[in-house]
């Protein structure tokens, strides 16, 4: 069934009502890749009636907001699959001229941060329906937290927005047990024990027993100290397997913060993927350009979530998690079996991924000291000696994949992680599989930077990782003949990190002729150690200041040194 997203089609269906309205800054697509979709899907499974609307105009009298009346239980918001602030603006703060997300990439179709306008529409409209925001706009601002594009503190978006909880994280458990308790009559304001979402209370008295209490949203406005001092805290409760309950004073309500889900299982997982999507775009969209979001993914499959690399620039471990949760083996040949069934698919599947490729099962070998584990990275400032980096199971996910009927080729679309490769007992095997089979002719690697104290600030590996790997390589198509490339992700203007550090890029990629493609300029994002970093001028860690590129001119400066076989570069 397709979900209704316009009266029309609820009187098609015959229906008198609506327990679920979401809403979402995207155009809807019926797809796991998708947050919403997943959502819609789950509380449809419950038995809930689900309907969508996708990028509702805030600019007009308001009818998109009012189409479909007021749902049975709550309206649940998404600003969509990105901030939409960082959809909206580049590093440098000039809008931008497109959105993936939107039929034909059109821009403009969602407010700047989304997740408050629609939140506050639907108040004024529905003043007594319950609101909850999910996705990773909401989830990444949850807490106080710096706003690269007003450049100053916000405090959380629960109460910016008026909403009456915020989902963190991945949101399908959450979102299940706040329907169920809705369902079963408790009024939105007295549900505060559901982990991975926030509330508010207006007394001190209400807060819960042990909660770890964070430096007020007043104080790390006005007190860099103190907001490097609340990161810490976050960024080590979100790390954690049993993570405690976090409180912040702001104004005069405190907003709570609950502990996550345990880990999905294998069959929790499987579930929400066997889920039937139509694995297309909504049929409202039949008559429009092609959505390149979907484009993108429409032949890629999911693997696993969370990433247990730590990037200090990198949102990914503060949304999913550090701890990867893997489907099963027969959960992602089913799905590409069903991908070969679509008639849009020409046989060419174009990832095996999630946020790093080459994290599928892996984990600790001993679960135990992962329970009390706070690192924020398995793998920085080096492999954890209880990580299991064995690659036998992608090896052999990748051997089953193309066996399937209707595939032909299978192709890695997401980033490889090469310090976890490199070392392992599975490193050469998997390797050769992977360069030999299952590169499209372009394998993409992020070494991100050139500079050990500018690495290890990203918390990445020494840039000798990539050198290594590039040998093995090159020598791999010539030994094959082969005409791969190679394309290595490059940042700029990453705190702490100087012109004359990017001059030392420069000479780097000059001397092994590297003519990088994919360079980007640094965008401060919520909850990541490096906007800590960039807004405060401090090491969160060991309290050292440090420089961040902040003007135009020096980010300009900066990202040209890519560029060294230009004219422009050579300038530098």
């Amino acid at each position: 069934m397709e979900f209704p997203t316009s009266k029309k089609e609820l009187e098609r269906l015959g229906w008198d009502y609506i327990d679920v309205i979401l809403i979402t800054g995207d155009a809807f697509i019926d797809h796991p890749s998708f947050g919403v979709a997943i959502i819609a899907r789950v509380l449809q499974k419950l038995g809930y009636r689900v309907a969508i609307v996708p990028q509702p105009n805030w600019r007009d009298d308001l009818r998109d907001f009012k189409k479909l009346g007021a749902p049975r239980l709550f309206f649940g918001i998404s600003a969509g699959s990105m901030d939409s602030m960082v959809n909206h603006y580049t590093a440098t703060k000039r809008l931008r001229s497109d959105d993936a997300y939107t039929p034909g990439g059109l821009a403009g179709q969602r407010p700047d941060y989304a997740s408050i306008i629609y939140a506050q529409i639907v108040r004024q409209l529905y003043p007594t329906t319950p609101i909850v925001l999910g996705g990773i706009e909401a989830s990444l601002r949850r807490f106080a937290h710096y706003d690269y594009w007003s450049d100053r503190v916000k405090q959380s978006i629960l109460l910016e927005s008026n909403a009456d909880l915020v989902v963190y994280g991945m949101g399908e458990q959450a979102i299940t047990d706040i329907a169920i308790q809705l369902d079963n009559g408790i009024a939105v304001q007295n549900i505060r024990s559901v982990p991975q979402t926030a509330y508010s209370v207006s007394s001190r008295l209400d807060l819960p027993n042990n909660c770890i209490e964070l430096h007020s949203y007043e104080e790390c406005s006005t007190n860099k100290k103190a907001y490097a001092e609340n990161f810490k805290i976050i960024e080590e409760q979100s790390n954690s397997w049993n993570a405690q309950k976090i409180v912040q004073k702001i104004g005069d309500r405190y907003v709570v913060v609950n502990e996550p889900y345990e880990l999905y299982t294998e069959a929790e997982l499987d579930a929400i993927y066997a889920l039937p999507y139509t694995r297309q775009p909504h049929s409202r969209y039949a008559k429009k350009p092609p959505i390149p979001a979907f484009e993108m993914i429409k032949h890629s499959v999911t693997m696993h979530r969370g990433c247990f690399g730590g990037c200090s620039f990198c949102t990914i471990s503060a949304h999913q998690g550090k701890f990867v949760v893997s489907r099963s083996k027969q959960s992602i040949l089913q799905e590409l079996s069903d991908i070969s069934s679509m008639p849009y698919f020409k046989g060419h599947i174009t990832d095996l991924g999630g946020p790093s490729a080459n994290m599928y099962r892996m984990q600790g070998k001993d679960l135990e000291l992962c329970r009390v584990c706070k690192r924020a990275s398995c793998l920085f400032p080096a492999k954890c000696k209880n990580l299991n980096d064995d690659h036998s199971h992608l090896i052999t996910l990748y051997k089953e994949s193309v066996r399937i009927p209707g595939i032909k080729h299978v192709t890695i679309g997401s980033g490889i992680r090469l310090d976890l490769l490199q070392g392992s007992k599975t490193e050469r095997e998997y390797t050769s599989l992977l360069l030999q089979k299952h590169v499209s002719g372009r394998l993409k690697v992020a070494p991100e930077h050139t500079e050990p104290q500018v690495l290890s600030l990203m918390r990445k590996p020494p840039f000798a990782s990539f050198e290594a790997f590039k040998k093995i390589f090159d020598e791999h198509n010539t030994k094959f003949g082969l005409r791969q490339q190679l394309i290595p992700y490059f940042i700029s203007s990453h705190p702490g990190c100087s012109a004359q550090d990017m001059k030392h890029l420069s000479n780097r990629l000059r001397n092994l002729q590297l003519m990088p493609e994919q360079v980007q300029d640094f965008t401060p994002t919520p909850m990541t150690l490096a906007t800590v970093m960039y807004y405060t001028g401090l090491n969160p860690y060991t309290g050292k200041p440090l420089f961040s590129a902040k003007t135009k001119a020096e980010k300009d400066a900066q990202k040209s040194s890519f560029f060294w076989y230009t004219q422009k570069g050579n300038r530098k």
